[in-house]
């Protein structure tokens, strides 16, 4: 069914309740294996809150917001095209979203499948609410590579703390300050992570919504010019830490993180 064709909220769409004890649970099972990136998915659905549900359904039901369902475009499908923007300046978001996914090898329809490890499509309410949840997981990598946030632990906690402020999830805000914890607690940093994380919530909020945009017309955007229309600042403290974890002898490999869907 088209998504224009669903219900704006299923009949069968429930609230979960808060369940922190839950989230603990399985936040430490993703500390235990990092790239059971499953467990974020289970974090965010105990936590889940109304904050993330009346933001998702003010959007569906605005102009801007049918205006993107009525397109109809497959994110992941188009993400993942890369030869769908060969043509594009090097300087283009794609080319930096391209750069950064091959970098990374990663693919929008691997956070997809990791989602649906989770709770497979058939099993969610066939609505258009769930049309923009999906939506903010699969611009997650977009995120990163808008902000300048890396796939490092403390770059995760940062993106996940902007992206509380742009789409209040509960959950989301419990990774980042639990992430932020276990990344001091086990490199001892004197680096000011926690500053860094509120700088990522400062930064959200000033952002425009970057999940509400037309991606396919921002991916043509130079990446310069797309940021200074978004109002997206540079992640000064972030950077910073980076350099004082480096200086204290803290590899790249100890400090990646796994891929942290951002969803409702």
């Amino acid at each position: 069914m088209a998504v224009i064709d669903r219900p704006l909220v299923h009949p069968d769409r429930k609230l979960s309740g808060f369940r922190p004890f839950k989230a603990w649970r399985h936040f430490r099972k993703l500390i235990a294996d990092k790239e059971d990136t499953e467990q974020v998915f289970h974090i965010i659905e105990a936590l889940k809150g109304r904050k993330s549900y009346n933001k998702a359904l003010d959007f569906v039901k605005s102009d801007a917001g049918q205006a993107l369902i009525q397109r109809g475009n497959d994110l992941p499908g188009m993400l993942d095209d890369h030869a769908r923007w060969a043509d594009l300046p090097p300087n283009s978001v794609a080319q930096n979203y391209i750069r950064f996914m091959k970098r990374e090898g990663l693919s929008a329809a691997g956070l997809v499948e990791e989602s649906n490890k989770f709770k497979p499509a058939s099993e969610r309410p066939n609505d258009q609410l769930e049309w923009y949840f999906e939506r903010l997981r699969d611009t997650h990598d977009l995120f990163h590579v808008l902000t300048g946030y890396g796939r490092d632990a403390l770059g995760e906690g940062c993106l996940l703390g902007f992206s509380y402020e742009q789409n209040p999830s509960p959950g989301v805000l419990f990774i980042a300050y639990a992430g932020n914890r276990e990344l001091r607690k086990a490199t001892k940093t004197k680096a000011p992570v926690l500053d860094a994380l509120r700088e990522g919530r400062r930064l959200g909020r000033e952002a425009a919504q970057l999940a509400h945009q037309e991606v396919e017309s921002l991916m043509h955007e130079d990446i310069d010019e797309a940021r200074a229309r978004l109002n997206l600042g540079r992640p000064e403290i972030y950077y910073h830490c980076l350099e004082i974890l480096e200086a204290e002898g803290n590899s790249a490999q100890e400090l990646m993180a796994p891929q942290q869907a951002q969803a409702a």
